[in-house]
C-alpha cells in the first residue's frame, strides 16, 4: 500500500509559487493505521528540497472502503514557495 500521487509535478510547474499535489491516503490492508506516512513524509522532504513548505492538506472521505477494508481519504497538500 503506498500514497497514490495524480499525476507527477512537471518541470514547468517547478517554479510556481505554489503547487498541489492530488493524494489518497490508504489504510493498512490488514489492521488499523495508515499504511503510507513513510511515502507522504518523502513527498514532504522532496518538496522541502526544492523550497517549499506545506501550506495546507485538505481531506474529504469518499465512503467507499478499499480492498480488505481499508479506509482511503482524498487529501490535496497544497505547497507555497518561501521567499
Amino acid at each position: 500500500m503506498g500514497l497514490i500521487a495524480c499525476p507527477a509535478v512537471t518541470i514547468a510547474r517547478a517554479c510556481m509559487s505554489h503547487v498541489v499535489l492530488p493524494v489518497i491516503l490508504k489504510e493498512k490492508l490488514w489492521g488499523t493505521g495508515s499504511g503510507n506516512l513513510t511515502e507522504l513524509e518523502k513527498t514532504i522532504n522532496a518538496r522541502a528540497a526544492l523550497g517549499y513548505r506545506l501550506h495546507s492538506i485538505p481531506t474529504a472521505a469518499p465512503g467507499s472502503r478499499g480492498f480488505g477494508g481499508g479506509n482511503r481519504v482524498h487529501a490535496t497538500m497544497v505547497f507555497e514557495r518561501l521567499k
